[in-house]
């Protein structure tokens, strides 16, 4: 089976990852009207080398790429994008074990086309069964219920979009930023927060968004990018992208997740903060380490060896926290916060810094009690 050409993720310039599905899996509902259709006749002339694949009787949570080994299964997944509906696309979050807030949350996308080594959402058992890319054709249903459920609400509330994929990695493709931004645009109550690791950012700069979408990314020193976060945009490339839609008035954060301790991690972090600071006027940053589901953990072990640095630190050094994720022991994830928040107060002693699916001990020992709740997910 050839590959296809188009490109669909990133920014060619920057040397991106290019997403080249190898089938294309048309699911129950995907052609039933004409929005729908054109959604599904975009994606199929993107890739015209793909195979595509009719199981017209199957919902999208239903595609099983059957059995064997776990790390086969999850690059075959990587490579076939899955056109469905979904039904339950906007949801309200159930944090358990951690100080994270409960956060409303949809899905125009499932799962991602990217390969960060330790990403979590291959530990989630909905991926586990079926790890596919999958694009929600059925837009305007979504919207509408995001309407239903923010006009119950009282305030301005955030929807957040990059809980279960990646916000905009597939936006060229789809081009849904063009619906969405308006949307939110216009509406009362409703907010969109988007995390990303994607620099395609095209679509949005010449939309009016009154402040109403704020667009997060997902960042790292460019040592962690390289050997962690396979497949992805160059870190540089993702800054400038931050560059572009804060000059186009978007209020940008940003996520400094998982924190690694590579060698000479604390001048490694200190480096890109700088640089960060130099480019970016962020509204927010958050900060978060390692927190591994077992099945996500097993398949970084297939794909970098038993003695990468993260498995080895979570094996001399790890513990299960009550939410069943594996992090770092509290001592060394302190160390590593206490050292990035030090670098940011001292470039910005008022900048908004919170804490990504940590525990209250966590907080209190570094002074952000008052931080709880005020993470990436929120207003």
């Amino acid at each position: 089976m050839g590959k296809a050409s188009a490109n669909v993720t990133g920014t060619a310039a920057a040397g991106s990852f290019t997403f080249n599905p190898q089938w294309i899996v048309l699911t129950r509902g995907c052609r039933d009207t004409p929005d729908r259709r054109a959604v599904v006749e975009r994606a199929v002339a993107a890739f015209p080398d793909a195979e595509v694949v009719e199981r017209l009787d199957k919902p999208h949570n239903r595609i099983d790429l059957g059995r064997g080994d776990p790390l086969a299964l999850h690059r075959r997944g990587k490579r076939t994008l899955v056109l469905a509906v979904h039904r339950s696309a906007v949801r309200r979050s159930e944090e358990a074990g951690n100080t994270c807030p409960n956060y409303w949350h949809f899905s125009p996308y499932g799962f991602c086309p990217y390969g960060c080594h330790y990403c979590y959402l291959a530990g989630t058992p909905g991926v586990w069964f079926s790890p596919t890319v999958k694009v929600y054709v059925n837009l305007p249903e979504i919207l509408s219920e995001i309407d239903r459920a923010a006009r119950r609400l009282d305030e301005p509330t955030a929807f957040y979009l990059g809980k279960l994929q990646d916000g905009l990695a597939l936006e060229r493709l789809t081009g849904y930023s063009r619906q969405l931004v308006p949307f939110f645009a216009e509406h009362p109550t409703a907010r969109m927060i988007v995390l990303t690791k994607s620099a395609d950012i095209g679509n949005l700069l010449d939309l009016d968004h009154r402040g109403h979408t704020i667009l997060s990314w997902s960042l790292n020193p460019p040592e962690v990018v390289r050997q962690f976060e396979a497949d992805t945009p160059p870190v540089e490339a993702r800054v400038e992208a931050m560059q572009r839609c804060a000059a186009a008035g978007y209020p940008v954060r940003a996520v400094i997740m998982p924190l690694i301790p590579i060698a000479d991690w604390r001048d490694a972090y200190e480096r890109f903060i700088d640089s960060l600071f130099a480019a970016v006027p962020l509204a927010r940053i958050t900060l978060g380490g390692i927190c591994s589901y077992a099945h996500a953990r097993r398949l970084m072990d297939a794909k970098l060896g038993r003695t990468n640095l993260i498995s080895r630190l979570l094996d001399e050094h790890g513990e299960t926290s009550p939410d069943g994720r594996s992090r770092y022991e509290e001592p060394l994830r302190v160390e590593m916060y206490d050292h990035l928040i030090s670098c940011l107060r001292r470039r910005r002693p008022d900048l908004e810094v919170a804490l990504c699916l940590e525990e209250p001990g966590v907080f209190e020992a570094l002074g952000l009690a008052a931080a709880i709740g005020r993470c990436n997910c929120v207003l």
